[in-house]
């Protein structure tokens, strides 16, 4: 007579069954990774391997490179990227905030605690973009 044990939790969660709801997500990941591992090992099998001066060359829209390809960005270029990323950020922040903004009502005490924060979270922006117009991240001359 063998003794079998069965969990069975007090709220009514199904361990299998709860679990086996994300078994299209796990099957989509391993396929994910599948895809990625047979390009790159038919991309090695099958790919070409001369390797020459032209085809070790650096790649200027079709011509002729001049001089190193080694030279150093200015670091403006880095700081205009990273101003566009905070806006861009901030705009993917404000929708939601709008959406849940016009959902309270008005003059309340919450209200005034989702305006301040956004306020905050704005005013900060702004005073990255104004420092970065001052240090002159926006001047290409």
């Amino acid at each position: 007579m063998s003794a079998r044990l069965h969990f069975r939790p007090m709220n009514g969660w199904n361990f299998s069954s709860d679990l086996a709801a994300y078994l299209p997500v796990l099957m989509v990941c391993v396929m994910a990774v599948g895809f990625a591992a047979i390009n790159i090992v038919a991309s090695l099998l099958l790919g070409p391997k001369a390797a020459g001066a032209v085809k070790g060359m650096s790649y200027e829209s079709g011509m002729d490179p001049i001089g190193t390809t080694h030279k150093r960005f200015n670091v403006r270029f880095y700081i205009l990227a990273m101003t566009f990323l905070l806006f861009d950020i901030e705009i993917i922040f404000l929708y939601p905030w709008a959406l849940a903004f016009t959902k309270l009502e008005p003059g309340s005490a919450e209200a005034g605690l989702f305006l301040a924060r956004i306020s905050f979270f704005v005013g900060t922006s702004v005073i990255a973009y104004v420092y970065a117009w001052k240090k002159g991240v926006f001047r290409f001359d």
